[in-house]
């Protein structure tokens, strides 16, 4: 039996550029795929014109209204002339297109390369971009993007690789930390008590910043949901605590000039690092009948792969068990 090719195997060049002169553009047949996992994106050449990206969105992950949801969001917050790459609006306002079975939006080109997180100088100014982003996040709250919590992120990720991926011979291994890993989660979240939540970038690591003149563009998104403002922050640090106190002492005094930042929630890095773990182990299964994941991480789903995923799920159980980060 013959199985179905991937939607995504129908975007060839022919139909990309159809997609975008859909829209009124002449493509000058140069298309250029870039580095995306989750959704397909393409640099478009165009006649007269700039080159656009154009991505096609994953058919299934985002109802239509929770990505117009995201596109408000960029474009508001571009609107008050912060560094964040929104999407092309048509002479109607929209901000997303179909073209056949496809949805697609449209892009500026934004050229600029990963910041160095290593650099303090580089973090006080994203601390500054990030006060201000989460100023305007904090003004309305999401309608349709959804929370990120621990049932979505831990509990459902665990059940999902519990009973559907991790090897037998390794399963009480896993289920055995898991358990504790979740359970400490909860209580760090119990723990902290009610917090703010606003409208965030949702997955703020340096693929998504664009460092350009001394200034980051951010891009991309497709992950914005409803969280606390550290989890725009936390995946910035990195290296052992003396190295994260200062990384994290940069951020905050760039973020102060324009936001208030609540100290309790640093007590939830480790929670949401222990979270996107599980997250993403769950991602990459949910997403192996994609061709392009099994070509691009060979490793996962491997024997060894599950061995090393437990050892670092224990440490990160460990790191759950030490004192917060501090303010200064």
């Amino acid at each position: 039996m013959t199985e179905s090719p991937h939607p995504f195997s129908t975007l060839t060049p022919a139909f990309i550029m159809d997609a975008v002169e859909s829209q009124g553009f002449v493509c000058d047949c140069r298309t250029l795929a870039l580095n995306s996992y989750e959704n397909r994106v393409y640099q478009v050449g165009i006649e007269e014109g700039e080159p656009l990206v154009a991505k096609f969105y994953r058919p299934g992950r985002w109802t239509d209204a929770q990505i117009v949801e995201e596109h408000d969001f960029c474009s508001e917050l571009a609107g008050h002339e912060l560094p964040v790459v929104a999407p092309w609006r048509n002479a109607a306002g929209e901000s997303l297109f179909r073209y056949g079975a496809f949805r697609f939006a449209l892009y500026p080109r934004q050229g600029g390369h990963a910041p160095e997180f290593d650099n303090l100088d580089n973090l006080l100014i994203l601390g500054r971009m990030l006060g201000r982003i989460h100023r305007i996040g904090a003004v309305r709250p999401f309608a349709q993007r959804p929370t990120l919590d621990s049932r979505s992120f831990g509990h459902e990720s665990v059940a999902l690789i519990r009973d559907r991926f991790i090897p037998a011979e390794l399963r009480a291994s896993y289920t055995a930390v898991t358990d504790r890993l979740l359970e400490a989660i909860d209580a760090a979240v119990a723990g902290v008590g009610p917090l703010r939540l606003i409208r965030t970038h949702g997955d703020c690591h340096s693929g998504n910043i664009l460092w350009r003149d001394n200034a980051p563009h951010f891009v991309d998104f497709d992950d914005a949901r409803t969280a606390p403002a550290v989890q725009d922050l936390w995946m910035m640090l990195s290296g052992d605590r003396p190295r994260r106190m200062a990384q994290l002492d940069a951020l905050l005094e760039g973020y102060a000039e324009f936001n208030d930042f609540d100290p309790r929630e640093l007590r939830l890095v480790e929670p949401l690092r222990a979270l996107r773990l599980l997250h993403y182990a769950a991602w990459l299964a949910t997403r192996w009948e994609d061709p392009v994941f099994p070509l691009t991480f060979p490793w996962f789903n491997t024997p060894r792969y599950w061995n090393e995923q437990i050892i670092e799920l224990r440490e990160q159980l460990a790191a759950l068990a030490e004192p917060a980060l501090e303010l200064p």
